[in-house]
């Protein structure tokens, strides 16, 4: 019937699809501005950081920026520059965690993971120079004319992607095989290595809008309920997931003994606790309207997503 929430839950899906459809155009585009190539021979380690950077990902990180950017009247352009400095910091994770002397992944959204289309050095240099490419789009004014704020997006950045963020995450993660981590220290774990860069694409859209430090507490609760939610997705993925439709290998936690939300709580109470959790982001929201729909729909996108 119209107006029912079935018709409600088909308009949400169509205006992220078309959301995310634009986002991903956009940061595609401010990439490949980013990266032009030389004519030298460093062009090898240029190709390789926009085969890594450009047309892969949900580019969930950067909607999240330019979602939160926008309740707070934030242009949009600037927006979506901090985003793609936040998306650098992912892609170069994902390019080092691929090697093999991390995951030892052969394919990545569908196509060969860096390493193998290029070589093991190259794609060393190349998340070296995404990492440092994140935060030189950070300080340039052209991205906000005010230096106080571009200093705090890169401390903010950088907590989240270093020992205190994803890469201490990564490091639990590495010696997680036979170590009978509990659930608390998995959810720490996932905390780290990848919540902490979804709640800085967060907090980074609230630092553009000019929010003071006490008036981001429900943005934090919301970024680390679906950060929590967007890990167990993950995990179901990885047990009942299709590789096809992942674009990269799946139930490779289990072949190596590691512990996952979904091993330690089985499938249907994980599966519940996401869903929880997303409602309870959801929740954190009451205080805006309509204007934060695309927020609420990310949220729900999150259980649902199939890679």
């Amino acid at each position: 019937m119209p107006g029912s929430m079935a018709d409600l839950g088909l308009v949400e899906s169509d205006q992220l699809g078309e959301a995310l459809t634009r986002i991903r155009h956009e940061v595609d585009a401010a990439f490949d501005t980013f990266l032009p190539v030389p004519e030298d021979s460093r062009a090898r380690l240029v190709h390789a950081m926009r085969y890594a950077a450009i047309g892969g990902g949900k580019r969930i990180r950067p909607m999240l920026t330019v979602a939160v950017a926008g309740l707070y009247g934030v242009d949009r352009e600037t927006a979506i520059k901090t985003g793609c400095a936040v998306e650098a910091i992912h892609v170069y994770s994902l390019v080092h965690d691929d090697l093999p002397c991390m995951d030892d992944d052969d394919t990545r959204h569908g196509k060969q993971t860096l390493h193998k289309a290029f070589d093991d050095a190259t794609a060393v240099l190349a998340g070296d120079s995404l990492h440092a490419l994140a935060f030189e789009i950070l300080s340039m004014p052209e991205t906000c004319g005010e230096s106080f704020v571009r200093a705090e997006l890169c401390a903010t950045l950088a907590g989240a992607s270093g020992w205190g963020g994803m890469a201490g995450g990564q490091m639990m993660d590495m010696v997680a095989e036979g170590q009978g981590y509990d659930l608390p220290t998995i959810t720490r774990l996932q905390q780290l290595k990848t919540g902490a860069l979804l709640a800085a694409a967060v907090e980074m859209g609230a630092i553009l809008g000019r929010v003071p430090e006490e008036g981001r507490g429900h943005l934090r609760a919301y970024a680390r309920d679906i950060g929590l939610a967007f890990q167990i997705a993950d995990d179901l993925l990885d047990v009942q997931g299709d590789e096809a439709a992942a674009g990269k290998a799946l139930r490779k936690d289990a072949g190596a003994g590691k512990a996952t939300f979904v091993s330690l709580m089985g499938v249907e109470a994980a599966r519940n606790q996401a869903h929880a959790l997303v409602d309870q982001a959801i929740g954190h929201l009451a205080s805006h309207g309509e204007e934060a729909d695309l927020l609420r729909a990310l949220a729900r996108y999150i259980v649902k997503r199939d890679r």
